[in-house]
């Protein structure tokens, strides 16, 4: 199953995301990813998403993650509602 997720590049303190289709069950280390679809950076909230790649593999089966739905949505790639992305803590359940 193919999986559209962050795989974090950059320094350490410096933190940059490219988003990747992958293989769910493998990390996409060292290049072992299908395509890159856009990148991230979360320091100056910069955000380069290529939609028209990003639907067509969605279209093939390709299941984003918690986090690259959200920002899928927030763009207007996609339509629903946001995932929650933090686990609760125990004291709520």
């Amino acid at each position: 199953m193919l999986a559209i997720r962050l795989l974090r590049v950059g320094r350490k303190h410096q933190p940059s995301y490219k988003i990747v289709v992958a293989d769910k069950k493998n990390a996409p280390r060292g290049g072992r990813f299908r395509d890159e679809v856009g990148s991230w950076n979360p320091l100056t909230k910069q955000r380069i998403l290529k939609a028209e790649k990003i639907k067509d593999w969605i279209s093939k089966g390709a299941k984003p993650s918690d986090t690259v739905y959200n920002m899928l949505v927030k763009e207007k790639i996609l339509q629903g509602p946001k995932r929650d992305v933090h686990k609760k803590s125990k004291k709520e359940q």
